[in-house]
């Protein structure tokens, strides 16, 4: 079966949150750093079984991240401007989503700011159980402050050289 590209614009799925850290590292660096930690997010047999349930579109890592159109199982790059702006989206059976990463630099300093924003929509009464139990209980935060901070750490080991 065909993958279908998702056309749906980020800014038209309803805002969810925001979440940043600081990187002491330059913007180019901090990309590379992000780059090389969402391709290394595909978790193997355990992340291929819950895409898979989910019935995540799409559904397999594809292409090489970040360009436009590559994928990993349950996203797609849908914007990508180095060193600046990463936009994933992706859905499931439960959820329409996006995940952002914009990096900033931060004026007279040597480091960014490196934020993700979530949106999504999440239709009918199983998107809203699927919300509670991911938005709900925080694991979503959980999940979306341990990138960031596998970014950070990753960035700042580049950095160092």
């Amino acid at each position: 079966m065909a993958e279908r590209l998702i056309d749906v614009p980020v800014e038209s799925l309803p805002f969810i949150d925001e979440h940043s850290t600081l990187v002491a590292a330059s913007p180019e660096v901090t990309w590379t750093a992000l780059a090389d930690v969402v391709r290394g997010s595909r978790a193997g047999r355990i992340g291929d079984a819950v895409a898979s349930g989910l019935a995540c579109v799409p559904g397999e890592a594809k292409g090489e991240i970040p360009a436009i159109g590559s994928t990993i199982p349950g996203f797609i790059v849908t914007r990508s401007v180095c060193p600046a702006a990463l936009a994933l989206m992706g859905e499931h059976r439960f959820s329409r989503y996006a995940l952002v990463f914009t990096i900033s630099e931060r004026l007279g300093e040597d480091s960014v700011e490196l934020s993700a924003q979530t949106r999504a929509l999440f239709p009918g009464r199983s998107g809203r159980a699927y919300r509670g139990l991911v938005i709900g209980t925080r694991g979503h935060v959980v999940a979306t402050r341990a990138i960031l901070r596998s970014v950070r750490r990753r960035a700042e080991q580049l950095a160092e050289g």
